[in-house]
């Protein structure tokens, strides 16, 4: 562990010079954020962060773990966010945190004393810049996710065709993750437009198989408990012979070649549906 006058020195040091050794920090640290951060924005997040680590010091501890740098800690967590959103690397943000060892060192190297504290500052700020690495690391994995569920969405658009039918045209693989969206979106587009059909087109599905077809098979199934009926259109003839090699059944499902004829049959069975209820008013 660190003695107390590894502490004492170390805030003296940073005190003492604290304008011109956060100029140097700020100066190291630019080269690597040119054109994507302004300097004024440099500045301010590396003086905030400057005074953070000097209060931490006072408090006694070079443990970055330790509730005296929990400042230090959410100061740095936010930059990391920044970083990961302004495009940065993990290794472009960390850089920028131990750059401070490089400033601090030709202050620290003079003696045998200093050097001790040099290495205890330096172990400091190794800890802190692994914080960053893990922040960004984990804010980074956010944007992807969020970035794909974004994708997922815009791949999947539910569009109506006429009062009372909406289809689902999809583009590209079908999986598991996919499947569970177009069944969100097609059941609330039931609901929101009270439809009693809808269309499944696969015209831009590049294969059809037993996975693929389980999952359209469930997304039917979860149109058919909200009143609806669906219709698959887009069975090409390879989707077809695809779907006969692989004993694959649609039951009672309707196939369409085109969305053209999905529409129709739609159109057929909204206008039947609507005959059987006059007639049924009728007779009540």
């Amino acid at each position: 562990m660190a003695g107390t006058g590894s502490n004492e020195r170390l805030v003296a040091l940073l005190s003492d010079q604290s304008e011109a050794l956060s100029a140097q920090w700020v100066a190291k640290t630019l080269p690597s954020v040119t054109g994507r951060v302004s300097t004024a924005e440099v500045e301010r997040e590396l003086g905030e962060l400057y005074g953070a680590i000097v209060d931490a010091l006072r408090g006694g501890s070079l443990d970055h773990r330790s509730e005296t740098f929990t400042e230090v800690r959410g100061l740095l967590l936010e930059l990391s966010r920044n970083r990961a959103r302004q495009g940065f690397t993990p290794s472009e943000t960390a850089v920028g945190i131990f750059a401070l060892k490089e400033v601090l060192q030709p202050a620290l190297s003079g003696s045998g004393a200093d050097i001790t504290a040099f290495l205890d500052f330096s172990h400091l700020i190794d800890g802190l810049g692994l914080f960053t690495v893990e922040a960004h690391a984990t804010t980074r994995e956010a944007i992807i996710s969020a970035q794909a569920e974004q994708l997922l969405e815009l791949s999947t658009p539910v569009v109506k065709l006429w009062d009372g039918v909406i289809a689902v045209p999809l583009v590209g693989t079908l999986d598991s993750a996919r499947t569970q969206v177009v069944m969100e979106k097609l059941l609330q587009a039931l609901l929101d437009n009270n439809s009693q059909q809808a269309i499944i087109d696969i015209t831009g599905v590049p294969a059809v198989d037993t996975q693929v077809a389980q999952h359209l098979l469930k997304t039917v199934v979860a149109a058919r408990m909200m009143g609806a009926e669906c219709t698959i259109s887009g069975i090409r003839p390879q989707i077809a012979q695809t779907i006969v090699g692989l004993g694959i059944e649609f039951g009672d499902i309707v196939t369409k070649a085109t969305l053209a004829d999905a529409l129709a049959h739609a159109l057929r069975r909204i206008k039947a549906v609507g005959e059987d209820t006059v007639e049924l008013g009728g007779l009540l």
